[in-house]
């Protein structure tokens, strides 16, 4: 039986939206969770994780940070990982990319925090006062906040807990060693499978895309990644629907999926609408995070969440919420919002459990 488009739809929304479960099953299963500071209304990873954990409350997942089995870090973005994936990307490294006096400033950071077990980064800024660097984007920062990312990447330091937002680092063990080449090319097989099962079904370019991303998990390793994308393909499932080649785990069956009922609203980086490119070849329209795009310039608005019913997505919605009450901003791909009364009933559920949500 040949796959279609709309097997592929059910799909990769049954295959994302399991059954609810614990916070700790749920991040298991998801191996990664995107994160985003902006709350609006929440924050993308409790957004991500209140469809797939009953029960979930916004800032679950920071509350119950220090019992999970989870570190803070990069995966293909910023976010919380399995602690099972975070050992399979590490040690990184990083020293060789540092100055002479860097490196000297960077270990006497370890050792001021291994003295002291927990440390905000304003004690350490208090402490060394290193000045200011040119960030990313070309601004000043902090230094000494510099270093602490960096330490962080590599592995030196862990996140064990945020202060009002503010990461509070502690020293990580490290590996002695790098492991041997066998174990790198096994290790980072088990990373590309990771990311795949994370977003299957993949159209062909967006795999590529998304192993190329993996540079950020894995840097030692962004050499290896062409062959680790080759390898993959020969393992994974494939077919060819309107011209386009699909992956996904060789184990998993598209045709058999069944999508849940009823409508819910995502966060813009949840794993069923992340990859822009599937998401308009599986829904026929394109969606634009537009957080950062001048208000002139948006067609969606500041953060809106893309409105799936089934397994169609229909259209978008942006949500306040003002002493427990929340107003709904939403938008249609065809210009009109579905009659009947089973749409507008499952529309009111999906907003009751979001009140309940962000309580």
């Amino acid at each position: 039986m040949p796959v279609t488009a709309a097997a592929l739809r059910r799909f990769a929304v049954a295959r994302s939206l399991f059954p609810p479960t614990q916070l700790g099953p749920a991040l298991d299963q998801l191996g990664f969770v995107q994160a985003d500071p902006i709350r609006s209304p929440a924050r993308a990873q409790d957004l991500t994780l209140r469809h797939r954990v009953s029960g979930y409350h916004a800032g679950d997942l920071e509350r119950n940070y220090a019992a999970l089995d989870v570190e803070e870090d990069f995966f293909i973005n910023y976010g919380f990982v399995t602690r099972a994936l975070h050992r399979l990307m590490h040690p990184r490294g990083g020293a060789a990319a540092l100055g002479r006096s860097q490196r000297k400033r960077a270990d006497a950071i370890v050792r001021f925090v291994d003295a002291r077990g927990a440390v905000h980064p304003r004690d350490v800024n208090a402490e060394f006062a290193h000045g200011t660097v040119t960030n990313y984007w070309g601004g000043a920062s902090n230094a000494t906040t510099h270093l602490l990312d960096l330490l962080h990447y590599s592995g030196r330091l862990r996140v064990v807990r945020r202060d009002a937002g503010i990461r509070v680092y502690a020293v990580q063990e490290i590996a002695a060693a790098p492991p041997g080449r066998a174990e790198c090319l096994c290790r980072l097989d088990a990373i590309v499978d990771a990311v795949v099962r994370k977003y299957a079904p993949l159209p062909a370019a967006s795999l590529s895309a998304i192993v190329a991303r993996l540079r950020y998990a894995v840097p030692q390793w962004r050499r290896d990644l062409p062959a680790a994308l080759q390898r993959a393909k020969q393992r994974l499932a494939r077919a060819t629907v309107d011209g386009v080649d699909w992956y996904w785990p060789a184990d998993e069956t598209p045709e058999t999926a069944v999508a849940p009922d009823g409508v819910r609203l995502l966060a813009p980086f949840d794993p069923v609408v992340w990859d822009r490119r599937r998401f308009e070849l599986l829904w026929g329209w394109a969606y634009r995070f537009e957080a950062y795009t001048p208000v002139k310039l948006r067609k969606f608005g500041y953060y809106a969440l893309p409105l799936l019913w089934g397994d169609r997505v229909i259209g978008w919605a942006n949500v306040s919420s003002s002493d427990g009450l929340l107003r709904v901003d939403s938008g249609y791909v065809d210009g009109h919002r579905p009659r009947g009364r089973t749409f507008t009933r499952e529309l009111d559920l999906e907003l009751e459990r979001l009140g309940e949500f962000l309580k």
